[in-house]
C-alpha cells in the first residue's frame, strides 16, 4: 500500500458521496463509542473490501454505497501496530473534536491514510 498525504479528486469525490449517505450514523456511533467510555479517540476505517479492522458498521450491500464502514477507535490501531507507539502523541495531537469531525482511516490500492471530515450541519 502506499501511503499519499494528499486525498486526491478521485477519493475525495466517492468519499464525500458515501459521507452524505451515512454521516448521521457515523456521528452517532462516534458518541457512542466516547459515552460507552471505548475510547476519547473513534476511527472509521473505510474500504471497499473487508477489512480486518474494528467491526464492520454499515457494508455496501446495506444501503447504495460504495464503501464499507468499520468501526474502531485509536486502543485497536495501536494493538495491530497500525499507529507506532511513538506516533500515538502526534495522531492524538492532530486528532480533531469528534463532535464535528469524522476520522476515517482510508483503505484502498493506491491510498491508505487517515482523513478527517466535517460531519454535515444540519
Amino acid at each position: 500500500m502506499h501511503n499519499d498525504p494528499e486525498l486526491n479528486g478521485k477519493y475525495l469525490g466517492t468519499i464525500t458521496q458515501d459521507f452524505v449517505k451515512v454521516a448521521d450514523i457515523l456521528k452517532e456511533s462516534a458518541y457512542q463509542i466516547r459515552v460507552r467510555k471505548f475510547s476519547d479517540y473513534p476511527i472509521f476505517a473505510i474500504s471497499k473490501v473487508e477489512l480486518p479492522i474494528g467491526k464492520l458498521l454499515i457494508g455496501q450491500k446495506d444501503i447504495s454505497i460504495q464503501w464499507n464502514y468499520y468501526a474502531s477507535f485509536l486502543d485497536e490501531f495501536i494493538q495491530r501496530k497500525l499507529i507506532a507507539n511513538e506516533a500515538v502523541q502526534l495522531f492524538t495531537k492532530a486528532y480533531k473534536n469528534p463532535d464535528e469531525y469524522c476520522c476515517l482511516f482510508v483503505v484502498d490500492k493506491e491510498f491508505t491514510n487517515f482523513v478527517f471530515l466535517p460531519y454535515p450541519e444540519d
